[in-house]
């Protein structure tokens, strides 16, 4: 049985005929009949009875559409709590980032929010925000859509010419279009150069991201660019510790331009990469139920403000 059969015949025990429900309800006398067939077709019992020309409940009936005002009370109930839990601008939203991202954004969104806490309210009298509940997760490119089932928001990165995000599971909010730069000890003969090729770089040692993440892609494009193998040596994927090899001296690496800033050892100077693609898309990633949510989107649109701040 459905919410709307049951309403129908609550409105046939309360208004006494099927022309009244089909006014009260703004459908066709036919269309309640058609549904309460269908009601009467799931139980033996009859419900309904002729009374002249009125069709009205039998006993079995009343105690049906009795039954089914609880029901109707108790999803009305059930709409309300839902509308009070989207617009709730205090809610708790939990973000997942991975490892830059979390170091760069994490700070000055907490701060952000604590911000708009203290102001006063607008004249609609809403204000405050949200507590938000946070998370590092370093996955490779192609598993971030899935951390949106465990997380109201995930941040995410792919580069230029990985695959879009399925747009079909998930909603995207572009934060940023980030470069990533080689990253070299300030003593390292390169670092006197305003920007370097793949040629330049190509022979020098590497530290570099796993497979599957940014640095790697990059890298690896910079050994197709130059038509000859890198010599990867060490595989790192936390950005503070690319940064202190890279300040020894031994290696080179690649840093994001933007969000690696938290991460940066003072002997370590950042240099552009020209001639490849070495921009990388940060995203937040959301289910379309998640966005329903006031709380939710007010932490995304604060997420925005920190990462525009952090790459101008």
């Amino acid at each position: 049985m459905e919410i709307h059969q049951l309403q129908m015949l609550r409105e046939l025990g309360e208004l006494g005929s099927v022309k009244a429900v089909a006014e009260a309800l703004s459908v066709t006398p036919s269309a309640v009949s058609q549904q309460l067939a269908v009601l009467q077709r799931g139980i033996d019992t009859p419900l309904t009875r002729k009374d002249g020309r009125n069709l009205v409940l039998t006993e079995a009936g009343q105690v049906l559409a009795d039954a089914g005002a609880q029901v109707i009370s108790a999803m009305a109930g059930a709409r309300a709590a839902i509308g009070n839990y989207e617009q709730d601008r205090l809610g708790t939203v939990t973000i997942s980032g991975f490892h830059s991202a979390g170091q760069a954004l994490f700070g000055p969104l907490v701060r952000e929010l604590a911000a708009q806490r203290a102001a006063p309210a607008d004249d609609d009298g809403a204000g405050g925000a949200p507590q938000v509940r946070l998370s590092d997760e370093d996955v490779a490119q192609h598993d971030f859509p899935a951390l949106t089932a465990r997380y109201d928001l995930v941040l995410a990165h792919r580069m230029d010419h990985s695959p879009a995000w399925p747009a079909s599971k998930v909603h995207v909010i572009p934060l940023a279009h980030e470069p990533l730069d080689v990253a070299l000890s300030v003593h390292h003969p390169l670092a006197g150069q305003t920007a370097l090729s793949p040629a330049d770089v190509v022979d020098q040692p590497w530290v570099t991201s796993r497979a599957g993440y940014s640095p790697a892609d990059v890298l690896a494009a910079i050994g197709a660019m130059a038509s000859r193998p890198v010599n990867v040596v060490h595989r790192i994927n936390d950005y503070s510790t690319v940064a202190a090899l890279v300040a020894t001296g031994d290696v080179v690496g690649l840093l994001p331009r933007y969000t690696s800033a938290p991460a940066l050892d003072p002997g370590v100077v950042l240099r552009p990469l020209s001639g490849i693609s070495t921009r990388r898309r940060i995203d937040l990633l959301a289910r379309p139920e998640s966005l329903k949510r006031a709380s939710v989107l007010i932490v995304a649109e604060a997420l925005q403000h920190v990462m525009a701040r952090l790459a101008a």
